[in-house]
């Protein structure tokens, strides 16, 4: 059952849904933890090709997350984009909200390579920043306290509901 999209008038292409993981803004990670919960956390995060994807916690060495992946690196990541909800002709039960969304599942690491967590900062600047910010200094001199986490992804779908014709 875990990938399966049921409506599969709704499904997109892989790399429709890969495209979209590079635009997205907020990953929505999910882990379980050793007591069966699942546990959800609003993440920013990196996706730039390949089957790799990156994001990052602080010095949070005593965080739910963290105590998650360690005991289980298994993960669900999802990314959606909310559109308009379109009225019902008849029935209000009848409108539709248009939407795209990419669920993938995978596992995770933890990365210890300041190189790249500088390659991920550097990129986390390109994407969320702005162009014309300065900074006094340049570097990151808080890397120690940042945890960066690869994600390998086995298994991507994605979703786009466009609204009904009315």
């Amino acid at each position: 059952m875990r990938g399966i999209v049921q409506n599969k008038a709704r499904q997109v292409s892989e790399e429709k849904a890969l495209q979209f993981l590079k635009e997205g803004k907020v990953a929505h990670v999910a882990t379980v933890g050793d007591d069966g919960y699942p546990y959800v956390i609003p993440l920013v995060y990196i996706y730039e090709q390949g089957d790799k994807l990156f994001l990052h916690i602080g010095n949070l060495r005593e965080s739910h997350f963290r105590h998650n992946i360690e005991q289980n690196e298994k993960i669900c990541i999802e990314v959606s984009e909310m559109g308009d909800l379109i009225p019902g002709k008849r029935y209000a039960c009848q409108s539709a909200l248009v939407y795209m969304s990419v669920v993938l599942f995978g596992n995770i690491r933890l990365i210890e390579d300041d190189k790249k967590k500088e390659w991920f900062f550097d990129r986390l600047l390109e994407k969320y920043g702005n162009p014309e910010w300065s900074f006094e200094k340049s570097g990151y001199p808080a890397l120690h306290k940042i945890q960066l986490f690869e994600v390998s992804i086995e298994q991507i779908t994605g979703k786009l509901n466009e609204g009904f014709t009315h």
